[in-house]
This record gives structure tokens, C-alpha cells and sequence, in this order.
């Protein structure tokens, strides 16, 4: 079959779950703050969120440029990918580093949605984005059968709605190793039995609709089962799933992207003050088409990246500037948007307004786009490290 039609099949595929889950539903839930179960379960039931896990334990086996087509269909329709998308890429871990053993236990109930899998244990309070200075420790027991896990993590997503998660901790003290690098392992234990038995979490209320919270670590045990391939090795196999997050949540600001300017074309179409189209006067016409130039320039580099990383090549950068550039893409076509609506824009009904502010949290997060400008000068460019 051809490429570009097997994508457009699997774009239509995405837009009929979505069809079923219109703004009004994303409305209600921004209002009260829930999050999107039956949502979340059309697009597991759909296999949607297994795209990047293989056939042969139960997903559909993708490639990271059809699984970012998906998470952009969805943001796309007017929906938010982010209370799902975890799921498509946080078994990364598990699936490159992780035994036989824990592939063929976890990956088919994740694919399946049997296994949640949404919550991601890296950021901390003081730490941030500097990931080789976090304090959280996974000490191992005289007998070896168990680590015994402290710290504080902040701003992990989806946790109440996740059945496994995946922990990054310090094994071996800073002090014993040559580089702060080193010393750091990945671990993928329960939350059920975790939590109340040395897990706490304090959930934190910010701008969108995304549950997000703080979790204490005190004495929790875990077994060393638990551990995913070689102790001390954790943070080269984080980042070896950095850069599929990177085009991930760059698809998801085109979608975002490609929603607003949507949106904006529309509306300037059908709203007539003085007796004529809005978008007759270029001062509507122009930021529009800008923005859809930029999204459309993003999307390029997008794909460049994905397909780096499926041919096994060195794509860092690549995956960098495709945040980088999908992030301020959606984030100029979230204004735009938002002026051409006018006052309207502000009106909850018209679904502007959440996907504003759902837009703005992708210049901070997963990383602010102030450090990809700090990856590119000192990588790309050869410029000395500023941190």
C-alpha cells in the first residue's frame, strides 16, 4: 500500500474516534476538571495509544512519524492529547532497556489498556530540567531483593490515573562517580500498592486542565525486580526516549497549530463588520497566513526528525528545533486566533480560549524552549555550555 495513503487512512482512523468527543465534552471536563476516561478508553480501544508498541505483543507496531500523526489528529479536532500521551511513549524504557521477562508481563497489558501507563517520575522541585542534579534516591537492602526509595518529585502527570510509573532515581551517590550522569537507574513499580506505603501524592492545581502533582518519597520499598536493565544506566536510557518525546508533543503543536488557523480562516470568512468580511482586510489576512506558514514550516522539520529517528540516526538536534519550532508556530497561531475572534475569543463556548492556554504550557514544558536554544548553541553551533 502506498505511504501516503496508509497515513491518511490511519489520519482518518484517528478523526472517527475524535468525531464522537465533541467541544462541548472538552469544555464540560476543563470546568470541573476532570479527566477524559472515556476518551482515554475509545482511543485504547481503538489501539491508538499501542501505536509504538510491536505486533507481537499486541500493538500496532508504528513507526515514531505515524505515532506522531496520531497525538496531531487529536489536538487537531479540537481535543488534547496530553492526558493520553504518555501512554504511546513512556513503555520506551521498558521496550528498548527492559528484559524479556518485563516486556512480555507489562507490554501487552499496556497496549490493551489492561496496564496504564501514564506516569513519567523525573522532574523535582529543585532539580528541573537539570536532570543529573535530582535528589531522589533508590537505596538497595543488605539481601538485595528490594530498593528503598526517598525523595520528591513535582509535576508528574496522570499518577491517580496510571497503574505502573516510571522512576528516575539516584543508585549510586554523586559522590562516587566521575560524571553526574552516571549512577542513575529506572525503575517501573506499582503506585497501587506504592502509594499510603511510603508513596504520598499532593495534587497541584495550575492553568489547564491536567492533572499534575507533587509525590513524596519515604522509606517506600520496591522490589529489584523492579529495575529496568543496568543499574547506574538510567539516564542514558531517558534520553534515548527524549528525543521521541520531542516530536510527539511538536506534533501536537501543529495540531494545535493547524486547529487555530483553522478556526481563524472560518471566522474571518462568516464574521462581517461595516458590511464585509473580516478577512478582506489584510490586517486579518496576513497574521493568518503567516502563522499557517510557520506551522507548515515546523510541520517539515517535524517529519525530518522522525524519520532521523527511525533510521537510527543521530537526530538530537533535529528533535530540538522541531520543539522548538512547533511550539512558537502553535503558540503565534493561538494569537492570532484569539484576535481575530475578539471578544469572542474569550468565550468559553467558542473553545479558543482552553486551547489558548493549553497551548502556552509547550514553551515551558516538556522543556522550555530557552534550553533547546542552549542545546543548539552548544551543540549545533559549538558554542561554549552557558550552564
Amino acid at each position: 500500500m502506498d505511504t501516503a495513503m496508509t497515513r491518511e487512512g490511519l489520519r482518518e482512523s484517528v478523526r472517527e474516534v475524535c468525531e464522537r468527543f465533541s467541544g462541548a465534552y472538552w469544555r464540560e471536563l476543563d470546568a470541573k476538571r476532570e479527566y477524559p476516561e472515556e476518551f482515554v478508553r475509545a482511543m485504547t480501544r481503538s489501539g491508538h495509544l499501542g501505536a509504538l508498541i510491536p505486533e507481537e505483543y499486541g500493538g500496532m507496531g508504528l513507526g515514531l512519524t505515524d505515532a506522531s500523526v496520531i497525538l496531531e489528529e487529536i489536538n487537531r479536532s479540537g481535543g488534547n492529547a496530553q492526558p493520553a500521551h504518555a501512554q504511546v511513549y513512556t513503555m520506551g524504557t521498558l521496550l528498548k532497556h527492559g528484559s524479556e521477562e518485563q516486556k512480555r508481563a507489562y507490554l501487552p497489558g499496556i497496549a490493551s489498556g489492561e496496564i496504564r501507563l501514564q506516569a513519567f517520575g523525573v522532574t523535582e522541585p529543585e532539580a528541573g530540567t537539570d536532570t543529573t542534579s535530582l535528589s531522589t534516591t533508590a537505596r538497595r537492602t543488605s539481601d538485595g531483593e528490594r530498593y528503598v526509595v526517598n525523595g520528591r518529585k513535582m509535576y508528574i502527570s496522570r499518577v491517580q490515573h496510571s497503574d505502573y510509573m516510571i522512576l528516575l532515581a539516584r543508585t549510586t551517590p554523586k559522590d562516587q562517580v566521575k560524571r553526574k550522569s552516571q549512577g542513575l537507574s529506572v525503575f517501573l513499580f506499582d503506585l497501587g500498592e506504592a502509594e499510603g506505603n511510603g508513596l504520598t501524592i499532593n495534587p497541584r492545581r495550575v492553568m489547564i486542565n491536567n492533572e499534575t502533582n507533587e509525590l513524596v518519597f519515604e522509606d517506600l520499598e520496591i522490589p529489584a525486580s523492579a529495575l529496568i536493565g543496568e543499574e547506574g544506566a538510567g539516564f542514558r536510557y531517558i534520553l534515548d526516549g527524549m528525543n521521541a518525546e520531542r516530536v510527539l508533543i511538536a506534533a501536537e503543536c501543529i495540531g494545535n497549530g493547524r486547529w487555530f488557523v483553522d478556526r481563524a480562516t472560518a471566522r474571518a470568512k462568516e464574521r462581517e463588520i461595516f458590511g464585509r468580511p473580516i478577512g478582506q482586510n489584510q490586517g486579518i489576512q496576513f497574521p493568518i497566513s503567516k502563522a499557517r506558514v510557520r506551522v507548515e514550516a515546523a510541520d517539515l522539520m517535524r517529519y525530518r526528525a522522525s524519520e532521523m529517528f527511525e533510521r537510527g540516526e543521530p537526530c538530537g538536534a533535529e528533535a530540538n528545533m522541531a520543539l522548538l519550532l512547533a511550539a512558537e508556530a502553535a503558540w503565534e497561531a493561538a494569537n492570532v486566533a484569539m484576535q481575530t475572534f475578539g471578544g469572542y475569543g474569550y468565550d468559553t463556548e467558542y473553545d479558543v480560549e482552553r486551547k489558548f492556554r493549553e497551548t502556552r504550557l509547550f514553551q515551558v514544558a516538556p522543556i522550555s524552549t530557552n534550553l533547546i536554544l542552549s542545546y543548539v548553541a552548544e551543540h549545533v553551533l559549538g558554542l561554549p555550555r552557558s550552564f
